[in-house]
Protein backbone atom coordinates (compact mmCIF):
# COMPACT_ATOMS: atom_id res chain seq x y z
CA UNK A 1 0.00 0.00 0.00
CA UNK A 2 1.06 3.44 -0.90
CA UNK A 3 0.36 6.24 1.16
CA UNK A 4 -1.24 9.52 0.24
CA UNK A 5 -0.36 13.22 2.09
CA UNK A 6 -2.83 15.40 2.92
CA UNK A 7 -1.46 19.15 3.22
CA UNK A 8 -4.46 21.65 3.63
CA UNK A 9 -7.32 20.49 0.80
CA UNK A 10 -4.73 19.12 -1.17
CA UNK A 11 -3.69 15.24 -1.19
CA UNK A 12 -0.14 14.04 -2.72
CA UNK A 13 -0.15 10.98 -4.22
CA UNK A 14 -0.86 8.81 -6.94
CA UNK A 15 -4.17 9.32 -8.77
CA UNK A 16 -3.96 12.86 -7.71
CA UNK A 17 -2.72 15.82 -9.64
CA UNK A 18 0.68 16.53 -8.81
CA UNK A 19 1.18 19.05 -6.39
CA UNK A 20 3.17 22.18 -7.81
CA UNK A 21 5.33 24.36 -4.94
CA UNK A 22 6.57 27.42 -6.07
CA UNK A 23 10.27 28.01 -4.18
CA UNK A 24 10.59 31.61 -3.42
CA UNK A 25 13.20 30.89 -0.90
CA UNK A 26 15.48 34.29 -0.45
CA UNK A 27 14.69 35.23 -3.78
CA UNK A 28 13.03 37.74 -2.15
CA UNK A 29 16.77 39.44 -1.06
CA UNK A 30 14.64 40.47 2.07
CA UNK A 31 11.87 42.45 0.14
CA UNK A 32 8.28 41.92 1.01
CA UNK A 33 7.00 43.84 -2.09
CA UNK A 34 9.40 41.66 -4.52
CA UNK A 35 8.14 38.39 -2.21
CA UNK A 36 4.59 39.31 -2.78
CA UNK A 37 5.29 39.95 -6.82
CA UNK A 38 6.82 36.29 -6.69
CA UNK A 39 3.29 35.14 -4.85
CA UNK A 40 1.48 36.75 -7.64
CA UNK A 41 3.63 34.77 -10.31
CA UNK A 42 2.69 31.77 -8.57
CA UNK A 43 -1.14 31.85 -8.37
CA UNK A 44 -1.11 33.25 -11.67
CA UNK A 45 0.90 29.99 -12.88
CA UNK A 46 -1.71 27.69 -11.24
CA UNK A 47 0.81 26.50 -8.21
CA UNK A 48 -0.78 25.05 -5.14
CA UNK A 49 1.91 26.28 -2.76
CA UNK A 50 4.77 28.69 -2.58
CA UNK A 51 7.70 28.09 0.20
CA UNK A 52 10.11 30.63 1.92
CA UNK A 53 13.55 29.96 3.94
CA UNK A 54 13.86 30.72 7.29
CA UNK A 55 17.06 30.80 9.34
CA UNK A 56 18.09 32.07 12.58
CA UNK A 57 21.21 33.27 11.67
CA UNK A 58 23.21 33.16 14.80
CA UNK A 59 22.50 29.81 15.75
CA UNK A 60 23.15 28.50 11.95
CA UNK A 61 26.33 30.36 11.31
CA UNK A 62 29.32 30.43 14.10
CA UNK A 63 30.45 34.58 14.49
CA UNK A 64 33.95 33.56 12.48
CA UNK A 65 31.64 32.51 9.80
CA UNK A 66 29.57 35.51 9.91
CA UNK A 67 32.46 37.83 10.26
CA UNK A 68 34.26 36.97 7.03
CA UNK A 69 34.51 39.64 4.69
CA UNK A 70 32.30 39.03 1.27
CA UNK A 71 31.45 42.18 0.09
CA UNK A 72 27.78 41.70 -1.23
CA UNK A 73 23.99 43.73 -1.81
CA UNK A 74 23.92 44.75 1.90
CA UNK A 75 27.28 45.11 3.20
CA UNK A 76 30.91 44.06 3.28
CA UNK A 77 30.87 41.01 5.64
CA UNK A 78 28.62 37.40 5.37
CA UNK A 79 26.89 38.64 8.37
CA UNK A 80 25.64 41.40 6.82
CA UNK A 81 24.51 39.18 3.74
CA UNK A 82 23.05 36.34 5.77
CA UNK A 83 20.85 38.70 7.67
CA UNK A 84 19.99 40.92 5.03
CA UNK A 85 18.34 38.01 3.27
CA UNK A 86 15.99 37.23 6.39
CA UNK A 87 12.85 38.42 6.58
CA UNK A 88 10.87 40.02 10.28
CA UNK A 89 8.07 38.50 11.94
CA UNK A 90 5.99 41.57 10.37
CA UNK A 91 7.06 40.72 7.04
CA UNK A 92 5.61 36.96 7.82
CA UNK A 93 2.65 38.40 9.10
CA UNK A 94 2.50 40.87 5.88
CA UNK A 95 3.32 37.84 3.73
CA UNK A 96 0.86 35.55 5.65
CA UNK A 97 -2.04 37.34 5.38
CA UNK A 98 -1.53 37.94 1.66
CA UNK A 99 -1.53 34.57 0.87
CA UNK A 100 -4.81 34.24 2.71
CA UNK A 101 -5.90 37.03 0.28
CA UNK A 102 -4.91 35.36 -2.61
CA UNK A 103 -5.79 31.83 -1.45
CA UNK A 104 -2.33 30.00 -1.88
CA UNK A 105 -1.05 28.18 0.81
CA UNK A 106 2.75 28.72 2.20
CA UNK A 107 5.04 27.39 4.15
CA UNK A 108 8.99 27.14 4.97
CA UNK A 109 12.13 25.14 4.93
CA UNK A 110 13.62 25.79 8.32
CA UNK A 111 17.48 25.46 8.96
CA UNK A 112 17.33 25.30 13.05
CA UNK A 113 14.85 24.72 15.89
CA UNK A 114 14.21 28.35 16.54
CA UNK A 115 13.20 28.71 13.14
CA UNK A 116 10.49 26.09 13.11
CA UNK A 117 9.35 27.44 16.51
CA UNK A 118 8.94 31.18 14.60
CA UNK A 119 7.09 29.36 11.28
CA UNK A 120 4.98 27.58 13.76
CA UNK A 121 3.37 31.00 14.96
CA UNK A 122 1.84 31.15 11.26
CA UNK A 123 0.18 27.81 11.82
CA UNK A 124 2.12 26.26 9.22
CA UNK A 125 0.03 23.20 7.00
CA UNK A 126 3.45 21.12 6.70
CA UNK A 127 7.15 21.90 6.92
CA UNK A 128 10.10 21.53 4.58
CA UNK A 129 13.38 20.17 5.37
CA UNK A 130 15.96 21.15 3.44
CA UNK A 131 18.63 18.56 2.18
CA UNK A 132 21.20 20.38 4.51
CA UNK A 133 18.95 19.51 7.32
CA UNK A 134 18.48 15.63 6.60
CA UNK A 135 21.09 14.21 8.60
CA UNK A 136 20.53 16.79 11.67
CA UNK A 137 17.80 14.07 14.09
CA UNK A 138 17.28 16.64 16.63
CA UNK A 139 15.97 18.67 13.91
CA UNK A 140 14.21 16.11 12.31
CA UNK A 141 12.65 14.76 15.46
CA UNK A 142 10.87 18.26 16.25
CA UNK A 143 9.24 18.35 12.84
CA UNK A 144 7.77 14.74 13.83
CA UNK A 145 6.55 16.24 17.16
CA UNK A 146 4.23 18.58 15.53
CA UNK A 147 2.41 15.90 13.84
CA UNK A 148 1.93 17.37 10.37
CA UNK A 149 3.14 16.45 6.95
CA UNK A 150 7.00 16.72 6.60
CA UNK A 151 8.75 17.18 2.54
CA UNK A 152 12.00 15.41 2.92
CA UNK A 153 14.25 16.94 0.42
CA UNK A 154 17.49 14.70 -0.21
CA UNK A 155 20.14 16.46 -2.13
CA UNK A 156 23.88 15.61 -1.23
CA UNK A 157 22.39 12.23 0.64
CA UNK A 158 23.86 8.84 0.44
CA UNK A 159 20.79 5.78 0.43
CA UNK A 160 21.86 5.02 3.72
CA UNK A 161 21.66 8.61 5.19
CA UNK A 162 17.71 8.66 3.57
CA UNK A 163 16.66 5.48 4.84
CA UNK A 164 18.00 6.66 8.44
CA UNK A 165 15.79 10.03 8.25
CA UNK A 166 13.00 7.86 6.76
CA UNK A 167 12.87 5.31 9.66
CA UNK A 168 12.80 8.62 12.10
CA UNK A 169 10.15 10.01 10.76
CA UNK A 170 7.50 7.33 9.61
CA UNK A 171 6.47 6.61 5.81
CA UNK A 172 2.89 8.00 6.52
CA UNK A 173 2.89 11.57 6.51
CA UNK A 174 5.84 12.17 4.48
CA UNK A 175 6.78 13.04 0.62
CA UNK A 176 10.56 12.27 -0.09
CA UNK A 177 12.02 14.88 -3.04
CA UNK A 178 14.85 13.48 -5.36
CA UNK A 179 16.99 16.41 -5.70
CA UNK A 180 20.31 17.62 -7.00
CA UNK A 181 22.11 20.07 -5.08
CA UNK A 182 23.91 21.99 -7.28
CA UNK A 183 22.96 25.69 -8.78
CA UNK A 184 22.17 25.03 -11.39
CA UNK A 185 22.13 21.08 -11.98
CA UNK A 186 23.67 20.38 -14.90
CA UNK A 187 21.65 17.29 -16.84
CA UNK A 188 24.12 14.69 -16.50
CA UNK A 189 23.76 14.95 -12.53
CA UNK A 190 20.11 14.75 -12.18
CA UNK A 191 19.29 11.56 -12.80
CA UNK A 192 15.71 11.35 -12.84
CA UNK A 193 15.41 7.51 -12.33
CA UNK A 194 16.38 7.94 -8.66
CA UNK A 195 12.16 8.46 -8.88
CA UNK A 196 12.07 5.33 -9.50
CA UNK A 197 14.04 3.53 -7.26
CA UNK A 198 12.67 5.84 -4.49
CA UNK A 199 8.75 4.54 -5.03
CA UNK A 200 10.14 0.59 -5.30
CA UNK A 201 11.55 1.31 -1.81
CA UNK A 202 9.34 3.39 0.06
CA UNK A 203 5.64 3.92 0.68
CA UNK A 204 5.19 7.50 0.89
CA UNK A 205 4.76 9.64 -1.74
CA UNK A 206 7.58 10.54 -4.33
CA UNK A 207 8.19 14.25 -5.67
CA UNK A 208 11.17 16.03 -7.45
CA UNK A 209 12.73 19.31 -6.44
CA UNK A 210 14.81 20.37 -9.22
CA UNK A 211 17.63 23.46 -9.84
CA UNK A 212 18.16 22.65 -13.33
CA UNK A 213 17.50 25.68 -16.12
CA UNK A 214 14.62 24.72 -18.03
CA UNK A 215 12.06 22.57 -17.82
CA UNK A 216 12.31 19.25 -19.48
CA UNK A 217 13.29 17.27 -16.02
CA UNK A 218 10.51 18.64 -13.95
CA UNK A 219 7.68 17.93 -16.87
CA UNK A 220 9.87 14.02 -17.16
CA UNK A 221 9.79 13.76 -13.34
CA UNK A 222 5.85 13.62 -13.20
CA UNK A 223 5.53 10.44 -15.90
CA UNK A 224 8.49 8.53 -13.84
CA UNK A 225 5.99 8.87 -10.57
CA UNK A 226 6.89 12.28 -9.24
CA UNK A 227 3.80 13.21 -7.23
CA UNK A 228 4.67 17.19 -6.61
CA UNK A 229 7.55 18.90 -7.73
CA UNK A 230 8.78 21.99 -6.36
CA UNK A 231 10.84 24.81 -8.05
CA UNK A 232 12.89 27.97 -7.74
CA UNK A 233 10.89 30.96 -9.05
CA UNK A 234 12.03 34.55 -9.40
CA UNK A 235 10.68 37.82 -11.35
CA UNK A 236 14.11 38.05 -13.33
CA UNK A 237 16.89 35.72 -13.76
CA UNK A 238 19.12 39.10 -13.83
CA UNK A 239 18.39 39.75 -10.16
CA UNK A 240 21.14 39.73 -6.83
CA UNK A 241 21.32 36.38 -5.49
CA UNK A 242 22.82 33.10 -5.74
CA UNK A 243 19.66 30.77 -6.64
CA UNK A 244 18.42 33.32 -9.04
CA UNK A 245 19.77 31.62 -11.96
CA UNK A 246 18.54 27.98 -11.09
CA UNK A 247 15.34 29.73 -10.96
CA UNK A 248 12.00 30.02 -13.43
CA UNK A 249 10.47 33.31 -14.64
CA UNK A 250 7.02 33.93 -14.54
CA UNK A 251 6.62 32.67 -18.12
CA UNK A 252 8.86 29.53 -17.62
CA UNK A 253 6.74 28.54 -14.56
CA UNK A 254 3.60 29.34 -16.25
CA UNK A 255 4.24 26.67 -19.40
CA UNK A 256 6.00 24.10 -16.62
CA UNK A 257 2.99 24.31 -14.78
CA UNK A 258 0.62 23.40 -17.84
CA UNK A 259 2.53 21.17 -18.99
CA UNK A 260 3.19 19.41 -16.10
CA UNK A 261 -0.82 19.29 -15.62
CA UNK A 262 -1.17 17.78 -19.33
CA UNK A 263 1.26 15.02 -18.51
CA UNK A 264 -1.33 12.07 -17.34
CA UNK A 265 -3.73 13.32 -19.79
CA UNK A 266 -1.32 12.91 -22.82
CA UNK A 267 0.26 9.08 -21.12
CA UNK A 268 -3.25 8.07 -20.79
CA UNK A 269 -4.52 4.59 -19.55
CA UNK A 270 -2.79 2.41 -22.07
CA UNK A 271 -5.56 0.31 -23.44
CA UNK A 272 -5.51 1.00 -27.13
CA UNK A 273 -8.58 1.56 -28.68
CA UNK A 274 -9.84 3.39 -31.85
CA UNK A 275 -11.39 7.32 -30.85
CA UNK A 276 -14.53 8.35 -31.95
CA UNK A 277 -12.46 10.91 -33.65
CA UNK A 278 -10.82 8.73 -35.46
CA UNK A 279 -13.38 7.04 -37.32
CA UNK A 280 -14.25 9.59 -39.94
CA UNK A 281 -10.97 9.56 -40.70
CA UNK A 282 -10.68 6.06 -40.71
CA UNK A 283 -13.21 5.73 -43.24
CA UNK A 284 -11.91 8.84 -45.60
CA UNK A 285 -8.14 7.41 -45.99
CA UNK A 286 -8.13 3.69 -45.04
CA UNK A 287 -9.66 0.82 -48.02
CA UNK A 288 -11.63 -1.83 -46.95
CA UNK A 289 -10.42 -4.63 -46.05
CA UNK A 290 -12.21 -8.35 -45.36
CA UNK A 291 -9.88 -9.01 -42.73
CA UNK A 292 -10.89 -5.70 -41.21
CA UNK A 293 -12.70 -5.56 -38.07
CA UNK A 294 -15.90 -4.09 -37.54
CA UNK A 295 -15.64 -0.63 -35.07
Amino acid sequence: MRYNVKIADKIIGDGHPCFIIAEIGINHNGSVALAKKMIDEAVEAGCDAVKFQKRTVTKVYTPEELDVYRPNYYGSTNRDLKMGLELSYEDYCTIDAYCKEKKIMWFASCWDIDSVDFIEQFNVPCHKVASAMLTDDEFLLKLKSLGKPILLSTGMSTMEEIRHAVNLLGEENLVIYHCTSTYPSSHNEINLRVIETFRKEFKCPIGYSGHEKGLLPSILSVELGANSVERHITTDRTLWGSDQAASLEPEGLRRMVRDIREVHKVLGDGIKVVYESEIPVKNKLRKSSKNEAVV
